[in-house]
């Protein structure tokens, strides 16, 4: 389809962009969605100019490449995966399900940046291919209303070991983080997972509690098997607060001991288990992709 069939239209009613075979129309926001009171909302709508400056464009260009999405073409197992798990944000929505079932507000809590409509899509589509179930909202036994919640199905846990391992690859590139990066709770316990050595866990049982900025989460592991997750750990063997130089001590960049002596990294117990730390969750990084 050549980009002379397309047209797009932007009237009260919202933003209606078609083709030869689609129409997609997104509605303009309701006065409660835009915020506003019913008083101010005629003088709003006169004042703001054209719809696309109150219409999520992103999330409408999602949903036209949800109903116009082909295939490769290609009978191949990976073809028909990054059909399914390809699209922009997908991979991400899938990683903070590891850590158990969230509602719409605790995924969006998780990726700031995406996109409400863009999240909704998504969801969407991850539940018609099987890979995620909604679970409707419902009470809890002292009768709090409890909200709708999305969970990966056995089928989208499947995913684990390739999401792990991908991640794993994508960190060997990582430098510092760069000015639009944010890190959340759900990213730290997958660079945890990620990182995790179980042949240099053998033999150790501890208990680790992380605090990073307003974040707090912890990793137990006993004998070679690691189980991370948020909050505090009570009775950890040692508190980590280790500021920004975490990924420079992961990384091998860092030693421990200079990082305690220096002030910027803290910890609450005995040092060897941080040097044990960074022996089982470590990574190296790709010496080609360094400082690009």
């Amino acid at each position: 389809m050549n980009e002379a069939r397309w047209r797009m239209v932007v009237d009260r009613e919202g933003v209606t962009i078609a083709g030869d075979r689609f129409r997609l129309t997104a509605a303009r926001p309701s006065r409660e969605e835009a915020g506003v009171v019913p008083d101010e909302a005629d003088a709003l709508f006169a004042e703001i100019g054209p719809l696309e400056s109150i219409v999520d464009m992103e999330s409408i260009l999602s949903e036209l490449q949800t109903v116009t999405r082909g295939s490769y073409g290609q009978f191949c197992g990976l073809s028909r995966a990054l059909e399914m798990v390809g699209e922009r944000w997908v991979l991400l929505i899938v990683r903070d399900l590891f850590t158990g079932p969230k509602s719409l507000p605790e995924l969006r809590r998780g990726l700031p940046r995406i996109p409400a409509a863009t999240l909704d899509v998504r969801l969407r589509e991850l539940e018609r291919t099987g890979v995620v179930r909604r679970l409707p909202a419902g009470t809890e036994d002292g009768g709090a209303a409890q909200p709708a919640v999305y969970e990966l199905t056995e089928y989208g846990r499947q995913l684990e070991r390739a999401v792990i391992e991908l991640s794993r690859w994508g960190a060997r590139s990582l430098g510092e983080p760069r000015p639009e990066d944010v890190v959340t709770v759900n990213s730290m316990i997958m660079a945890l997972r990620t990182t995790f050595r179980p042949e240099a866990a053998r033999g150790l049982t501890a208990g680790y509690e992380l605090r990073l900025g307003g974040m707090v989460l912890h990793a137990r592991v006993e004998d070679g098997v690691l189980s991370v997750g948020e909050g505090a750990l009570p009775g950890a063997d040692l508190v980590i607060e280790p500021g920004p130089v975490l990924r420079a001590l992961m990384a091998g960049e860092l030693d421990p001991a200079e990082a305690i002596e220096s002030g910027s990294l803290r910890i609450v117990g005995d040092p060897a288990l941080m040097t044990r730390f960074v022996e089982i969750f470590t990574f190296r990084p790709e010496p080609s992709l360094v400082g690009s």
